[in-house]
């Protein structure tokens, strides 16, 4: 077994593998998107709607830091 067919190997499984991460992916965020956790087509607007007055998409939640700062 030469080294030309140990590529060979390799690069066979190493697509094979990157094709199942891809499909994992593509599966994860139609799954995230169908449970309500995120709005893809909301966050694909961000490039669209760069305003500086415009409304925020997600509101966010202050750092931890921030929220013991509060509670002391």
């Amino acid at each position: 077994m030469g080294i030309r067919e140990l590529q060979g190997y390799a690069s066979f499984f190493m697509t094979i593998f990157l094709v199942v991460m891809l499909y994992g992916y593509i599966i994860y965020l139609y799954r995230s998107e169908k449970k309500g956790e995120k709005d893809y087509e909301k966050l694909g607007n961000i490039a669209l709607d760069d305003e500086i007055d415009s409304t925020p998409i997600n509101s966010s939640d202050p750092l931890p830091s921030e929220k013991k700062e509060r509670n002391k």
